[in-house]
Formats: C-alpha cells, structure tokens, sequence
C-alpha cells in the first residue's frame, strides 16, 4: 500500500510537474516529457562533438524518441545476412553527451556480422526518428 501511494504521489507530482511552464527546467519535468536537458545550440555543438566519435558508443549514442523511439530504431536495423538482430535492454548507464540518462541495447546478429554488439542510446530527443545506422548494421525506412 505504501508503494501505491508513493507511485500515485510520483505521478501527480509528474503530471503537476508537466502542466506548470515554469517546471520547464526541472529534470524530472523535462525528462517526463520526453525532451532533451541540452537544446538549441548547445544540443547542436553537442551533437557536432558526439559525431567525433563511433555512432551507437557511450560518447556518441542515438537519440530516440522514448521507449518506443528506441525499439522501433532497433527494429529497422538489419545484419550483414539481411536479417533484423534480437536485441535486450541492458538497463541505464549513466548520463549520455546530451546530458540525459542513457541506455545500453544488447543487440544479436549470431553468426552473421557484425555478430553481438552494445549499442547505446539516450531517448529524451521528442520527435527525432534516427535514420543512419551503427557501424556493421545497414537500416530500413521508417
């Protein structure tokens, strides 16, 4: 029962949270509403440095819309036979480049190149489908 009420406080707290302009800057807030805690220029410059890096790594992850951002990205992306890699959260792994939590994939290929691979993945970029695909993999249209 106390888990409840503390889920249920968690969630007004959300919602107040989310409805209130000036909570804009508030991580909670902005996490909750799928958006980036860097934006603007300074996501830009962020992004520019990141692209220094192998794209899917801790430095360079990509970004996603939310869960469902993330499993749809991982869906079109395809092995070296042409085959769609099986693919697990690892959980989050800390803070990505765009100063948001980050995620870790475990993503499949068997036998087929480039065989199993992490790839990274910060989720808080509302409305950013990602087309390019990581190293070894090639990607459908969304």
């Amino acid at each position: 029962m106390k888990l409840q009420r503390l889920f249920g406080a968690m969630l007004l707290s959300a919602f107040v949270l989310t409805a209130n302009p000036a909570s804009a800057r508030d991580p909670l807030a902005t996490m909750l509403s799928g958006e980036s805690m860097t934006k603007g220029k300074k996501l830009e410059r962020a992004i520019e440095k990141a692209s220094e890096h192998p794209f899917g790594s801790a430095k360079n992850p990509v970004r996603a819309a939310m869960p469902t951002g993330q499993r749809a990205y991982l869906s079109r992306l395809r092995c070296a036979n042409g085959a769609a890699p099986t693919y697990f959260r690892g959980g989050s792994v800390g803070d990505s480049p765009y100063g948001n939590i980050m995620d870790v994939y475990n993503v499949d290929c068997g036998d087929a190149e480039p065989g199993s691979v992490e790839i990274f993945m910060d989720m808080y970029h509302k409305g950013h489908v990602e087309s390019a695909p990581v190293p070894g993999f090639t990607i459908m249209e969304p």
